[in-house]
């Protein structure tokens, strides 16, 4: 049986690839976890240094969530347990250590639209279709963890506007609005650039990176209260701080180790 998620390590680089390209990659219930999985297994200062997430086949990097798996919802629970896992999915997503990018050719809905949003950085090729066209298709609702999200990504009047149109968002208008950070010519592009952009990656401070990113999904969660604390301390008091400062000084590269 082919494997429906992909999953190597080249160069200090994680390759995640959603594997149904005559499904335009619709994600079951286990590619989901196996992604979740993946994000939650690496470490700091470990093999993995950046993590790119794409889809295979060029025309989609993940329409959704498979629909007949919805076929089984017969009661509330059924409902409630599904928004569950994904919020656990997505928030392994948005907490793993080293930056993600979400490598987007094609299509970009539904699940496949979430998992992008939970991801640090994202960039697509000009046939970029993205959104959540619920209200036309299945008829369903976004959960509130999924609204935050994309509000915090285009504010919260874009994404009341997409979901009730039902429309799907273009490549130059997703990078104008912050969505994509870039917009390449096709999806062999999107996958050079993506991997590009985590080499740059690899060469910078893992905590402050790492920092930043728990940081921002705290101020998300919890708002400007929030408790930063022990990323503070974790980061001053790292042996990278002082191997920066003394970098710095010396007028030499770091040597970064994540500690």
């Amino acid at each position: 049986m082919r494997n429906e998620l992909l999953y190597e390590v080249r160069d200090g680089i994680g390759h995640v690839t959603f594997n149904r390209p005559e499904a335009r990659n619709a994600l079951t219930f286990g590619m989901y976890d196996a992604l979740a999985k993946v994000c939650r297994n690496i470490r700091l200062g470990g093999e993995v240094r950046a993590l790119i997430i794409s889809g295979a086949g060029g025309r989609a990097f993940a329409a959704g969530t498979d629909m007949a798996q919805f076929r089984a919802f017969t009661e509330p629970q059924h409902a409630l347990d599904y928004e569950a896992r994904m919020e656990r999915v997505l928030d392994d997503i948005e907490r793993c250590p080293v930056p993600t990018i979400a490598a987007i050719a094609g299509a970009c809905t539904g699940g496949g639209a979430a998992i992008a949003a939970a991801c640090d950085l994202r960039i697509c090729d000009a046939q970029l279709r993205f959104g959540f066209p619920i209200a036309r298709t299945l008829g369903n609702c976004l959960s509130i963890g999924n609204l935050n999200r994309m509000a915090a990504l285009i504010g919260s009047g874009r994404v009341r506007e997409l979901i009730l149109t039902a429309r799907l968002m273009g490549a130059e208008e997703a990078k104008a609005a912050g969505l994509v950070m870039e917009v390449a010519t096709d999806a062999a592009a999107v996958r050079a650039r993506a991997v590009e952009i985590a080499d740059m990656l690899k060469q910078h401070a893992p905590l402050t990176m790492r920092a930043t990113k728990e940081a921002l999904r705290r101020l998300r969660v919890d708002g400007p209260g929030a408790d930063d604390s022990d990323l503070i301390v974790e980061c001053y008091m790292s042996a990278d701080f002082r191997e920066g400062m003394e970098a710095f000084l010396a007028k030499r590269r770091p040597k970064w180790k994540g500690v």
